[in-house]
């Protein structure tokens, strides 16, 4: 019988451009390592996510021009603390025991890049958030 840790770390997409290199600090191989694998499994849920939270405002996102988009999707997510907390838990409930041992001994930081991670993946998806809009 596998193990939940060995699933999850098999699920994950291998990210060949995220290179770890042993000069690089904990913060930084962590991201590599973890989040970006993990944020990237997890990207159509994320923009799922984020389709309901523009129904849920209103969808006042649709009104306004690509620049204020960008804008409005980095707002949300550092802003809105219980939309922002969502979002972690939907990352960190994909990392292992010892990487969670790993992140609450840094969470802020990780936090940090984390959200980063995730409003530049959200950004650079904008498109895919019209609203009757199916990923081809």
């Amino acid at each position: 019988m596998e193990t939940r840790d060995y699933s999850i770390v098999q699920l994950r997409p291998q990210i060949l451009s995220a290179k770890i290199l042993p000069n690089m600090s904990s913060e930084e191989y962590f991201q590599n390592k973890v989040l970006r694998p993990v944020i990237k499994l997890q990207n159509d849920l994320l923009l799922e996510t984020f389709k309901n939270y523009i129904r849920k405002n209103k969808n006042v996102f649709y009104e306004i021009n690509l620049e204020k988009r960008l804008h409005y999707i980095e707002n949300s997510i550092q802003k809105d603390i219980k939309f922002r907390n969502s979002l972690k838990g939907m990352i960190v409930g994909f990392f292992t025991i010892e990487e969670y041992t790993e992140y609450i001994n840094n969470s802020s930081s990780l936090n940090k890049r984390m959200m980063g991670l995730v409003i530049q993946r959200i950004q650079d998806q904008v498109q895919l958030l019209e609203p009757y809009n199916k990923a081809i």
